[in-house]
């Protein structure tokens, strides 16, 4: 039998060996339990570095592309940071740990409200879901020095790059649903945008509107 300091330290190998270097990145990894937001039959396979699927038709993203795409963001301290698609709220409570404030946000109303009750049980008090068009960012609370978008747009969304602060980043995965996807990193410059091409992924598809659920 696995006890939890094992199963701990296999998490944080199987993160240091797909790449993932930042120790504040694993530190925060280290510190949110991804058991907390996985329910049901899949419960049992919180720490297998693996999509699992959650309500709504959604995705937990595996863990190690969770912290490759927090790495990838270069969260500092006193950062505000945006991130579009809430989920189960596992990717917003890492970011919780290096930011100073983090505003998530979700279509689904089920989902922001779930992630939200989460947030609050493990005491996240600098993070907040929304339910809202993650398409048009939050514009009543940007500019943002880090933006997150955890589904796969054709193209950065204008909106969101409006939102990005001079010298902020966004990570977000770019290309069509049923084709490979890469995911991009963006950095707003005095002289305009640099884009960087990090890795191939895949992801949901971004979707404006409101879910149903």
């Amino acid at each position: 039998m696995i006890d939890d300091a094992e199963r701990k330290m296999q998490f944080l190998f199987a993160l240091r060996s797909k790449g993932v270097t930042d120790t504040r990145v694993l530190t925060a990894m280290e510190r949110i339990d991804r058991g907390a937001f996985v329910r049901g039959v899949f419960a049992s396979r919180a720490y297998e570095d693996m999509p699992l699927p959650i309500a709504c038709g959604q995705t937990i993203s595996q863990p190690s592309v969770v912290a490759l795409m927090t790495q990838a963001l270069d969260v500092r301290p006193r950062d505000k940071v945006l991130e579009v698609g809430t989920g189960s709220g596992y990717q917003a409570a890492v970011l919780s740990q290096l930011a100073r404030r983090v505003y998530t946000v979700e279509r689904y109303r089920r989902l922001a409200q779930e992630a939200q009750q989460v947030f609050e049980r493990l005491d996240l008090s600098n993070v907040t879901a929304i339910v809202g068009d993650g398409s048009h960012g939050l514009p009543e609370q940007a500019p943002f020095d880090r933006i997150l978008v955890t589904a796969a747009a054709e193209d950065p969304p204008g909106p969101l790059l409006a939102q990005l602060r001079e010298g902020g980043i966004m990570v977000l995965p770019v290309g069509q649903s049923d084709t490979v996807q890469h995911l991009i990193k963006v950095t707003r410059t005095p002289d305009g945008l640099d884009y960087e091409e990090l890795r191939p992924v895949r992801f949901v598809p971004l979707v404006e509107g409101l879910g149903k659920e």
